[in-house]
């Protein structure tokens, strides 16, 4: 896979809750960290995506923000 996006996590597939058009699926990228993306029913057969399986969470934006407590 290439990809232009600069912020990519691979991880496992731990849900896919599919509704009418959109689904939820959640990717474990570390030890207890999920991420949720939502994602058409289409994009989701498309990329057979299955619990068990991996998957990278890529995120996209023109600005990533950093925090701390």
């Amino acid at each position: 896979m290439k990809i232009s996006a600069r912020n990519t996590l691979k991880g496992k597939v731990v849900s896919v809750e599919k509704g009418a058009t959109t689904a939820h699926v959640k990717i474990e990228v570390a030890n207890g960290t999920v991420i949720t993306s939502s994602i058409t029913n289409e994009a989701v057969d498309s990329l057979g995506l299955t619990v068990g399986g991996e998957a990278y969470a890529v995120v996209k934006a023109s600005d990533v923000m950093i925090a701390v407590d």
